[in-house]
């Protein structure tokens, strides 16, 4: 395709000739309509946001955004830079809701997916009209993994909504006369995705292949490339002290075979075990026979939506998957942004295919999506159910009470939620987290362990089990040697309750 400046493609066509008049009319109410999918998703994000127990990355979000403005830095001097705009900005979050807890950590999440999907309403009217906006809009809203990720308090929906309005600033810059401002707002943005999670630059690298096929001319594409240096220029000062910082980088799974359908899969439904397996094929099946439609009738879609969906669908994965080989970084959440893209393909599908299959492709998936989005919102739908640790303590509690955490972070739990830990001393711990300027609080050495249990009739002992391998093989030793310790000073199981990525023993010793 060439062309100085791409126009936007009309979705579809009609057998039925319309007058201007009933166009113009059906297209205001569309533009209208699509104001009602950034409320579906804002609603679907906020809809039982309390349920699911906060897990690991959660907990920390909540922990390092509670710190004061000089402790705040000290940790991102030292570990986690790359998600330090995220933390300043719950911070302030925590700030204007006078204080942060899973609720409050997890709505500005769904106010991003909110943004997400009006970007892409816009960015559908921008590539095929106002009917293809509405469906991609209203895709994005109701897919269950933007569903998770708007109750997940970390930066990862502030990723998905930035590289959604930085593909718009892009189509707007390849088909406007007006481009200034554009390529402005398009540099921006860039530099706002490689801030809130540097992964998100890899779009860049998915912008490039929609510009090669799309061949705008040399002028504007030499305008594109300076944006785009401009905002990957505004982030090297966060990836020079990110690389410095590598350690605190968590293991991901390594790539295999079946890396890309898991992949497809988790896009549509995240978790691969929050679905029973009969939905969960339905909905892929679904997908895939929509997307196989919209390839056999890519000549009536749109192609500037084709441009621009497929790369942003295809090429970060891929690049990924490549550096993963070697170092080993695929983490479906890090790819959150390419979301939009398949809403956007599936919304492209849906506008080309005959009415009949239009009504199948909306019939058949609607029962595990609603499945999905019960799932989802369990307690128990997260790493570690931070909710049976809460229930427990809640119903079995005894004054004098102690608490000993084993497993990496596992004592933020108690940061996190200072309400229900009141009154419980942590025996393992000489300083929190923010005092000692890290991620982790820091630990008791054996000594002062044995003398804080000598003063102690009974403890919580609680041992996060869903940890990476090293993170277990290091809890599964520090929990040893805490059972030693608790031995030794006479302790024994009296309860022991087992949740998800949770184990939860009471130890007790006899009374003096």
């Amino acid at each position: 395709m060439t062309a100085t400046s791409p126009q936007p493609a009309t979705s579809g066509t009609s057998a039925t000739p319309v007058t201007p008049g009933a166009s113009a009319g059906r297209d205001r109410l569309l533009r209208a309509a699509g104001w009602v999918s950034p409320a579906v998703g804002l609603g679907l994000g906020i809809w039982g946001n309390r349920e699911p127990s906060a897990w690991t990355d959660e907990i920390v979000t909540i922990d390092v955004a509670r710190r004061s403005w000089p402790q705040m830095f000290e940790l991102l001097g030292q570990v986690d830079a790359v998600h330090g705009l995220h933390y300043v900005l719950m911070h302030l979050v925590g700030q204007a809701f006078g204080g942060l807890n899973e609720y409050t950590a997890r709505v500005p999440s769904a106010v991003a997916v909110a943004v997400a999907v009006a970007g892409l309403t816009w960015l559908g009217r921008l590539l095929g009209g106002p009917r293809l906006g509405l469906c991609a809009g209203l895709l994005l809203a109701v897919l269950p993994t933007a569903a998770r990720y708007a109750q997940e308090a970390r930066s990862f929906a502030f990723v998905m909504a930035v590289a959604v309005l930085a593909t718009g600033t892009l189509v707007k810059v390849l088909s406007s006369r007006t481009r200034g401002r554009w390529l402005v707002a398009h540099a921006v943005l860039i530099a706002l995705l490689g801030w809130f999670n540097v992964l998100g630059l890899l779009l860049v690298a998915a912008h490039a292949v929609t510009v090669a096929l799309l061949r705008p001319g040399r002028r504007v594409t030499i305008h594109l490339l300076a944006a785009q240096a401009a905002g990957i220029a505004a982030v090297v000062p966060l990836l020079i002290l990110g690389s410095r910082q590598s350690s605190a980088v968590g293991e991901a799974a390594p790539v295999t075979a079946g890396t890309p359908l898991n992949y497809f899969t988790w896009l549509l439904t995240p978790g691969q075990d929050t679905l029973p397996t009969a939905p969960k094929l339905l909905l892929i099946l679904t997908a895939l026979a929509a997307l196989a439609l919209l390839v056999m009738r890519r000549h009536r879609a749109p192609s500037l939506a084709l441009a621009v969906g497929v790369p942003w669908l295809a090429v970060p994965p891929l690049l990924l998957m490549a550096v993963s080989l070697g170092h080993p970084l695929f983490a479906y959440r890090y790819l959150l942004f390419c979301l939009p893209a398949l809403a956007l393909l599936l919304a492209t599908a849906f506008t080309v295919v005959p009415s009949p299959l239009r009504l199948l492709l909306v019939v058949l998936p609607a029962v595990p999506l609603v499945a999905s989005h019960l799932a989802i919102r369990q307690p128990d739908s997260r790493p570690w159910d931070t909710h049976a640790v809460i229930w427990s303590l809640s119903t079995r509690d005894a004054p004098g009470d102690a608490v000993l955490f084993s497993g990496a972070r596992c004592g933020l739990i108690a940061n996190a939620f200072e309400l229900a830990f009141t009154n419980r001393p942590d025996v393992g711990r000489t300083r929190t987290a923010a005092e000692a300027g890290a991620l982790d609080n820091l630990p008791a050495d054996p000594d002062l362990l044995r003398q804080r249990l000598a003063h102690t009739r009974r403890v919580w002992h609680i041992t996060c089990t869903h940890l990476s391998g090293d993170a277990r093989q290091a809890a599964t030793r520090t929990a040893a040697a805490q059972k030693e310790a608790l031995a030794r000073a006479g302790f024994s199981p009296i309860h022991h309750h087992k949740a998800r990525g949770m184990d939860i023993t009471i130890e007790q010793r006899p009374a003096d």
